[in-house]
């Protein structure tokens, strides 16, 4: 595009003192998954079983692994003005139920996590349990708690779970409270498999 008429030419900006602009290589031949920073010889890399040797993205074969029940529980809060909250627990939003809507989200949003996170293993999950706690006068906590018998964790699935829950208040209560804020998404608790138990209240 032409610069108008008597309109004066953009020049480039010279860098700042101390900094060296390296245009990008057009004939590289790297792939991204090399770029990385150098890693001492005697630095231990961390053991991330979604990477190859390689450092390309894989999802884990579980193939081998024995069945197990597991079990894990995630949640997360969402904070919002008090009178927002008055309104969902008087049914006053005008979407509807905002909890029973939150709710079927997420266990709608458990059995598709491996669609949406994709190094994530399809599972035939066994119970899903979400459920909400009046956390005051101004902030609502979702708790969900996802069982499986299988060769992988649910940890994922209950993640998965509650953000999709609380983002599914937000949009139910965004005509009045835009201002909503979700946060402190965590798990709680983890059980089976091969590492065991896992609680939040006792990591160190």
């Amino acid at each position: 595009m032409r610069p108008r008429s008597g309109a004066a030419q953009s020049r480039p900006r010279p860098a700042s003192p101390g900094i060296r602009l390296r245009a990008a290589s057009a004939t590289s031949t790297t792939p991204w998954w090399d770029r990385r920073s150098p890693v001492a010889v005697d630095e231990p890399r961390p053991n991330l079983t979604h990477l190859d040797a390689s450092g390309r993205p894989r999802m884990v074969d579980v193939g081998e692994k024995p069945e197990t029940d597991r079990t894990a529980t995630a949640s997360g809060s969402i904070h919002m003005a008090a009178a927002t909250l008055r309104a969902v627990r008087s049914h006053a939003i005008a979407k509807g139920d905002v909890l029973a809507v939150a709710q079927t989200a997420a266990i709608m949003a458990a059995k598709r996590t491996w669609e949406l996170v994709p190094m994530c293993h399809p599972l035939l999950l066994s119970g899903i349990h979400a459920d909400f706690i009046d956390d005051g006068a101004t902030m609502l906590t979702l708790s969900v708690t996802v069982r499986t018998r299988g060769r992988t964790g649910v940890e994922m699935e209950a993640l998965t779970a509650v953000s999709v829950g609380l983002l599914t208040v937000y949009d139910m209560c965004k005509a009045i409270d835009r201002g909503m804020t979700i946060g402190n998404v965590r798990l709680d608790v983890k059980e089976g498999g091969q590492s065991g138990t896992w609680r939040r209240d006792a990591a160190p």
